[in-house]
């Protein structure tokens, strides 16, 4: 027997005991008025099944409460992201939001019975129970999503659409899942307790009350039994779809063109970096750098550590503002390799190369992606999520993704930091191969990259 079976063994043993517990606790007080036995709950279970409104009863609640639960989720999902990116709209809603989980449920069902009757304060209730743990916990986890990614995906010019599926939504999963499984229950019982006090017409709450005025010890716990069901076949189903839209890792799409750029708004010739400074809490990084470097070109920038190599780059992309002086001339699409690789864990190399891709204009961007990674990574590690990888392998996908972007400049970050001898000088001809006409700007610690790559060598 295996572990699995034993503690299911475990699980209905343990059951069986409660029931037992029950029936002797039921047989010994001997009043059907104050408690009965669960064969008794079965029986009127089973009797309630049979009759003709039992369905009309059930659903009339599910449809209630489950639209406010959904429209809850809704709002929730939505103004949690506005928030998100409009920092006013959520200063705006959080006194609303306070005050609605502030506010007893009782007060909110009175105030609702003088609004808006018996038969919609079950929606209502729903809705306001769910809508501020769903709206708070989108906020936290849409603020927990990896800044360097976002980074990355702002170098890279990922639409919205993507930034949010693979960057957002693995960060949002946790948080969403844990404030569901908390609203997923509340909404159900304070949904019902709201039917039992408003006496809302074939409902569940009030066959609740019904049961309670007329002494139905049996009929109460039978009912009490189908909104259990009801509340956990609902949960189990919501918790299944959010943990299949969790596991749902599509590749990304791919425009067909590369680019609609008019020609007027062609690349300039030249990169201009004039009398630029940077300083960090008034330590200075770059002091009056001037440089130039012209398009098609190769260039290796050499400094020792901490010399500002990566803070340049970080200007150069946008990804910082320099204190003084000024930067022209650089092109509007560029592919990187950060000095981290900056991917996403949970996603394979090929969607992690193909979300750096856009407008590349190729046919079968899957089989081409592969074929083409396939080059400088083993097969069989390509389908694989990147956190299993080896940091060389990383480090090869990260180059992978700036190479076969749809770039006009390439900005690499010792790009072969973790690689052996043998994979460095391979991916060098990789890259060397695929270069094109683009512009190349490389950061290196080692002399001999200048000629691996037969670069122009700049020293900050």
């Amino acid at each position: 027997m295996n572990h699995t079976m034993r503690k299911q063994m475990k699980s209905v043993v343990i059951i069986l005991f409660w029931l037992a517990v029950w029936q002797i606790a039921a047989v010994c007080i001997d009043n059907h008025i104050l408690l009965v036995g669960p064969g008794q709950v079965l029986y009127a279970f089973a009797y309630n099944m049979i009759q003709p409104d039992f369905m009309k009863i059930v659903m009339h609640s599910f449809v209630r409460i489950g639209l406010g639960f959904f429209l809850a989720l809704f709002a929730g999902l939505v103004l949690g992201a506005v928030s998100y990116r409009f920092t006013i709209m959520e200063e705006i809603l959080a006194p609303a939001v306070q005050a609605v989980k502030s506010i007893p449920v009782a007060s909110f069902v009175v105030i609702l019975l003088v609004w808006f009757g018996s038969q919609k304060i079950s929606f209502f209730i729903s809705f306001l129970i769910v809508f501020p743990n769903v709206y708070v916990n989108m906020i936290a986890g849409m603020k927990s999503a990896d800044a360097k990614l976002l980074q990355m995906a702002q170098v890279f010019g990922v639409g919205r659409g993507k930034r949010f599926f693979y960057l957002y939504r693995p960060a949002v999963m946790p948080y969403l899942v844990s404030s569901l499984k908390i609203s997923l229950g509340m909404s159900w019982k304070s949904g019902v307790a709201a039917e039992v006090i408003g006496l809302s017409d074939y409902s569940m709450g009030e066959r609740l009350y019904l049961s309670k005025i007329y002494l139905d010890t049996a009929g109460l716990f039978s009912w009490t039994l189908t909104i259990i069901l009801v509340s956990f076949l609902f949960e189990k189903t919501m918790l299944w779809l959010v943990q299949i839209f969790e596991d749902w890792k599509p590749y990304p799409s791919i425009r067909a063109k590369r680019y609609n750029v008019p020609e007027k708004e062609a690349v300039s010739d030249t990169i201009w970096i004039k009398k630029v400074c940077k300083s960090y809490t008034l330590v200075p990084v770059l002091n009056n750098l001037s440089m130039s470097m012209t398009q098609g070109n190769r260039y290796l920038l050499m400094a020792p550590s901490g010399g500002g190599k990566t803070t340049l780059l970080k200007l150069l992309t946008g990804l910082e503002n320099a204190d003084s002086g000024d930067i022209s001339g650089m092109p509007a699409h560029i592919g990187m390799v950060f000095q981290e690789d900056r991917l996403c864990e949970e996603y394979d190399a090929v969607c992690n190369i193909m979300l750096g891709m856009k407008g590349t204009g190729m046919e079968n961007t899957i089989e081409y992606v592969r074929r083409e990674a396939g080059k400088i990574l083993p097969q069989e590690c390509l389908t694989k999520p990147v956190r299993e990888l080896s940091g060389g392998m990383r480090r090869r996908v990260s180059l992978l993704r700036a190479v076969l972007s749809s770039s006009d400049m390439l900005i690499l970050d010792e790009p072969f930091t973790g690689l052996d001898e043998e994979n460095r000088l391979h991916c060098a001809e990789y890259l060397l191969k695929n270069l094109g006409s683009r512009t190349l700007l490389v950061t290196t610690h080692r002399e001999d990259d200048v000629e691996l790559l037969r670069g122009i060598k700049i020293t900050l």
